[in-house]
C-alpha cells in the first residue's frame, strides 16, 4: 500500500520575469532567462509547480580596487578588464551578468558617466548572455549614469539596480524610458521590500519588470536572519500578497567579505577553497529561502551551485 503523504498548496503565485531580449524581441542577446512562476515553496515539485530553475548571474566589477586579493589569483589581469571578465563568465557558465559600475562613484574613482556608458555598450558587443547593470550608490551620479546606461541598451531588456525608497524615481524612469526592469532594494526589512515594490507600481512600473533584493546576508554575518526575510517574503508572497508576487535575486558576492574567507590562517585550510565554500553555503541557503537568481562571483562555486540546484530538482 503506497504512502499518500500531506500536500500543501497556496493561492499566490510568482510573476514570470524576462531579462534578456534576442533579436526576435529586438535585441542582441544570445538567449532570454525567464524566472519565477512557482506556485509553491522552493523545490516542493510533489506538491507544487517550478517552472524555471534558479538562475546563476555572476557579477564583474569595473574597478580592480573591489576584488579581493583572495580573488585575484582566479581573475587575474580579469580584473583589471572587466570586458574579458565578462566573457570569461560566459565561459564559467553564467547564466546572466550583473555589471556593477563601481568606479563611477564620486567620493572614489569617479569615473565619467561617458566612459561607464562606453564599457556598458562594449560588454553587450563582447557577450551574449542577459545584462543587469548596477549603478555606484550616488543619488545624483546614477540618476545621470542610469539614463545613460538605459539609452545604450534600448532594446536589450536589462534591469537596472538598484531602487531604494529614497532614490527609485530617476533608474525607474530610466528604465521605463527604454523598456528596461529594475531591481527593488530593500535592507533586510519586509516591510520596506514591499514598501520600495509599492513605490515602483504606483510610479507606472509593471510587476513583471521587477526583481526584489532583501539583502543577502553571507554565512556568519546574518546568513540566518536574512533567510528568514526571504522566507517570509515568499510565504507572504504564495498567500496572496500581489505586492510581494515578484522574484528575488540575492547577491550571494558579499561572501568574499567575510573575515572568515580575508584573513590568511593555514590552519583553517586553502583561503581560496574556504571562500568558494563560503559563496555556495551563503548561495544555497538563499536558493532554498526562496531566491530565483543568485549572483556569484567564483566560477567554481557556480558549478557547485549548478550541482545542489539539479539534486534538490530531484537530478532535472
Amino acid at each position: 500500500m503506497g504512502f499518500d503523504g500531506a500536500k500543501e498548496s497556496f493561492p499566490g503565485r510568482i510573476k514570470d520575469v524576462t531579462i534578456g531580449a534576442t533579436a526576435e524581441q529586438g535585441g542582441t542577446r544570445g538567449k532570454r532567462v525567464v524566472v519565477g512562476g512557482s506556485n509553491g515553496l522552493p523545490f516542493h515539485k510533489w506538491e507544487s509547480e517550478m517552472p524555471h530553475v534558479p538562475a546563476v548571474a555572476m557579477d564583474v566589477v569595473d574597478t580592480e580596487r573591489m576584488v579581493p586579493d583572495v580573488l585575484h589569483g582566479t581573475l587575474g589581469a580579469l580584473a583589471k578588464e572587466p570586458v574579458e571578465w565578462a566573457r570569461k563568465c560566459q565561459e564559467w557558465g553564467a547564466d546572466m551578468l550583473v555589471l556593477k559600475l563601481a568606479s563611477a562613484n564620486p567620493e572614489e574613482e569617479n569615473r565619467p558617466v561617458e566612459a561607464c556608458e562606453a564599457l556598458v555598450k562594449e560588454v553587450l558587443k563582447s557577450v551574449q548572455l542577459p545584462l543587469l547593470v548596477y549603478g555606484c550608490g550616488s543619488e545624483e551620479k546614477d540618476a545621470k549614469l542610469m539614463e545613460a546606461v538605459s539609452n545604450a541598451g534600448r532594446g536589450e531588456r536589462l534591469f537596472l539596480g538598484l531602487a531604494e525608497e529614497k532614490a527609485y524615481k530617476s533608474i525607474t524612469a530610466a528604465a521605463m524610458a527604454n523598456g528596461h526592469g529594475v531591481v527593488a532594494f530593500s535592507n533586510l526589512d519586509i516591510n520596506l521590500a514591499k514598501q520600495i515594490n509599492i513605490l515602483l507600481l504606483d510610479f507606472g512600473m509593471k510587476p513583471e519588470n521587477i526583481l526584489m533584493d532583501p539583502l543577502m546576508a553571507p554565512l556568519g554575518m546574518g546568513l540566518e536572519y536574512s533567510y528568514s526575510v526571504i522566507e517570509r517574503l515568499r510565504t507572504g508572497a504564495l498567500v496572496g500578497d500581489p505586492v510581494l508576487q515578484v522574484p528575488i535575486i540575492c547577491d550571494c558576492s558579499c561572501a568574499w567579505t567575510v573575515p572568515e574567507v580575508l584573513e590568511e590562517a593555514p590552519q583553517k585550510g586553502p583561503q581560496l577553497q574556504r571562500g568558494v565554500h563560503w559563496e555556495s553555503i551563503t548561495a544555497e541557503a538563499a536558493m532554498v529561502a526562496g531566491a530565483d537568481i543568485v549572483i556569484l562571483r567564483h566560477p567554481e562555486t557556480v558549478a557547485k551551485v549548478k550541482a545542489a540546484t539539479a539534486e534538490l530538482r530531484g537530478g532535472a
